[in-house]
């Protein structure tokens, strides 16, 4: 499989299709919604006879007239009615909160199963926004517009259903204005959806530079940024005013449109009405239960139209998130487990590009011993760095392969194979939180003090850990913050030889230490590489020069192999690099340079 470059997701349009099998798929609680929404029917079947009785006693209005048991059916009926609707308004909401929840976790479980290839061509800010922004867009529909749009429809239906038997030419009169109603509200509502989607996505945007600047702060203030973010941030709020005026525009139409097409109906029907009942076809009772019946069709139509246009909002979303939900994943379980991970790693004519016809990695082949060092070297933009997340399986092969032993590493599941692998970067990325959130951070199962401790101590952590107040409680702040460089380096290590790994990957974890630092986490490298097969990423020959075999990597292709005094002897661009960076220019350049001189990744055995 190849990796993509562009989201493999299938491109929704908005339409209700794509939001009702989202909501299905949301698995939504079928007793729930059944029971609220029977009670809705309850609740408008006592609204329609409320007017009934009006006409009644309009009629036949007197005192005389009025018993106890018209009152106390009247007051019942009121109650009644006031508890169905609160219970049902409850339930859907609960309904619409199941709803979301699910569709929130549906959504989350899938970005972390995502390949890295995802996160390659999305910024962070705008997956989050999918999560926060357009979920609360759905949440908003189904929580607050929703019961008002059920009840609405039911109290509709069942007014005009004793409208027509009532009077039906009054009622033919009325349903002749919804038509022009209709005609007018649609158009709007497909700009108001235009509108929606477009501020989804700029919201996205905004998101994005608000994450980036926010978690990169130190830098922004160190290059005294502040007034560039502060343009890129005032854009994108203006560009959400303006799609917020856009929308404003839409609204503040269709609001005076409908307020008119009800005021000339209400005209149309107290004329008509009146005429009616001068003439003696129907009594005044009738009309005044007329104009309740049809106030119980004008005031859903108001929450209708509010739901229809948050309709097209969510439709909007829907489509953002379904995007991220159609996309394709990883599967961590799918394959074998790794039995023996003590075997050397072949690479076989292993290519690999980013984007088609850009090659980074050609005909990649070498061969990583087990139990021995490896080192990648060569200039920057080599491949080095893609060749550790293909190992790592970020990504895979265009071409090639890559075998632990006899057997395709794709034939590993992904949870298996990256449970063997020990990987320290030059960044050794923390989580918020404390130390011993972050060196058990990923182990499947309860972590012991005692093997906490020896972890550390092997990494040389466990000094500066007993010094801090809290020791292992202590809180690192986001990213590490609060610790230094090389107290982060041995954190990480701790993590790793905490994980026990066959395969550890090293991408130069020294080389932005001060001197002192770099010493204290060399001998905790040396600690964790015994016995396992390392891969490491050289940016200083000085640090490898020992290793076992050393890999030269330039512009994707590997043009030497062997021990660093084999490629002095036959590999013209390697020994330019050792006379640049190891300063021997005008001495004879030997492997065997003191330790004491060149911290080295020692040749290390079980």
């Amino acid at each position: 499989m190849t990796m993509a470059t562009s989201p493999k997701g299938t491109k929704n349009k908005g339409n209700w299709r794509a939001f009702v099998r989202l909501l299905v798929e949301a698995n939504p609680p079928k007793l729930v919604l059944s029971i609220a929404l029977g009670l809705s029917l309850i609740s408008t079947l006592v609204g329609l006879v409320i007017p009934l009785f009006t006409k009644n006693v309009v009629d036949s209005f007197s005192v005389s007239s009025l018993s106890w048991g018209q009152v106390s059916g009247m007051a019942i009926a009121f109650v009644a009615q006031a508890i169905a609707a609160g219970i049902s308004v409850y339930l859907l909401n609960y309904a619409g909160q199941h709803v979301v929840a699910g569709i929130r976790d549906r959504l989350w479980k899938k970005l972390l199963v995502l390949p890295v290839s995802y996160y390659d061509n999305h910024q962070t800010g705008d997956t989050i926004s999918r999560m926060t922004n357009d979920t609360a867009v759905i949440k908003g529909l189904i929580a607050e517009h929703m019961s008002g749009f059920i009840t609405g429809i039911i109290s509709i239906v069942g007014s005009i259903v004793v409208l027509l038997y009532m009077d039906w030419k009054m009622t033919l009169i009325m349903f002749s204005v919804f038509p022009l109603a209709f005609l007018i509200l649609f158009p709007l509502g497909r700009q108001m959806y235009k509108v929606s989607r477009g501020m989804q996505d700029e919201t996205a945007s905004f998101t994005s530079v608000l994450n980036r600047v926010l978690s990169e702060i130190r830098l922004v203030k160190a290059a005294n940024a502040e007034s560039g973010e502060y343009q890129e941030g005032s854009s994108g709020i203006q560009k959400l005013f303006q799609f917020g005026l856009k929308e404003g525009k839409i609204q503040a139409l269709m609001a005076p449109l409908i307020s008119f097409v009800m005021l000339m109906l209400l005209v149309v029907l107290f004329g008509y009405g009146g005429m009616r009942v001068s003439s003696g076809a129907i009594s005044a009772g009738q009309l005044v239960a007329f104009m309740l019946y049809l106030f119980q069709i004008v005031m859903p139509i108001t929450q209708i139209t509010q739901f229809f246009n948050q309709m097209q909002k969510a439709m909007g979303a829907t489509d953002t998130i379904l995007n991220v939900l159609d996309y394709e994943e990883e599967n961590p379980h799918a394959g074998d487990s790794v039995k023996d991970a003590s075997q050397s790693i072949h690479l076989d004519q292993v290519r690999f590009s980013y984007k088609e016809g850009e090659p980074v990695l050609k005909n990649v082949s070498f061969t990583m011993e087990a139990g021995k060092v490896t080192a990648i070297v060569g200039p920057s933009g080599s491949g080095k760095t893609t060749l550790f997340s293909l190992v790592e399986r970020f990504y895979q092969p265009q071409e090639g392969s890559i075998k632990l032993g006899d057997d395709p590493i794709e034939r590993f599941s992904l949870l298996s194979w990256r449970s063997q692998i020990g990987y320290v970067s030059q960044e050794s990325p923390l989580i918020a939180g404390t130390i011993r959130d972050n060196i058990c951070y990923g182990m499947q199962r309860e972590v012991s003090q005692e093997e906490l401790k020896r972890a550390s101590q092997m990494a040389y952590a466990d000094a500066f850990i007993e010094d801090l107040p809290d020791k292992y409680d202590t809180e690192v702040g986001e990213r590490g913050i609060k610790l230094s460089g090389g107290q982060r380096q041995r954190i990480a290590i701790a993590r790793a030889l905490l994980r026990n790994p066959k395969i550890l990957m090293l991408d130069e974890a020294t080389s932005s230490l001060d001197s002192k630092s770099e010493v204290v986490v060399q001998q905790a490298l040396q600690n964790l590489m015994q016995g396992r097969t390392t891969l490491v990423i050289a940016h200083r020959l000085s640090t490898v020069v020992d290793a076992d075999q050393i890999v030269f990597l330039d512009k994707g292709k590997v043009t030497g192999t062997g021990t660093h005094q084999e490629l002095l002897d036959t590999h013209a661009m390697y020994r330019e690099f050792a006379t640049q960076q190891l300063r021997l220019q005008d001495q004879p350049l030997q492997a065997e340079a003191s330790q004491a001189d060149l911290p080295a990744y020692s040749k290390v055995r079980a």
